[in-house]
């Protein structure tokens, strides 16, 4: 039986960046996407990701309370969050990790890296 493909959730509200990384990431990994933080609670539940793709400033939740939830919940707390932001204040990335995210990548992101992200997190 062939391996299925890890599952990627991107949850960003500008579709431009849900484009390009779905594009880069499409032949690897299965994904889907959510535009808003609300919507990507709701996906995430029904059909839990192998791993999150997270903006910060999204306009109905931002990340750092997608995080925030996820990771009080013990269904969901073991799934890994690269947060994908244009916050760039050193203080920004502290609360990213400190709130239980895996990576922190600033805007513009080069998709080679994060597939190398990706790639590790998802490693056995």
């Amino acid at each position: 039986m062939q391996n299925e493909k890890k599952h990627i959730l991107i949850v960003d509200d500008i579709p431009m960046n849900i484009k390009v990384l779905s594009q880069s990431l499409r032949d690897d990994y299965t994904v889907t996407f959510a535009t808003g933080g609300k919507e990507a609670l709701d996906r995430i539940k029904a059909s839990p990701p192998d791993l999150i793709l997270l903006d910060v400033m999204m306009p109905d939740m931002d990340g750092f309370e997608v995080c925030k939830r996820l990771k009080a919940d013990e269904t969901t707390q073991h799934i890994p969050i690269i947060f994908l932001t244009a916050k760039q204040d050193v203080e920004d990335a502290i609360k990213g990790l400190t709130l239980g995210g895996d990576d922190y990548v600033i805007k513009p992101f080069d998709a080679e890296k994060v597939k190398s992200l990706i790639k590790k997190r998802l490693s056995p």
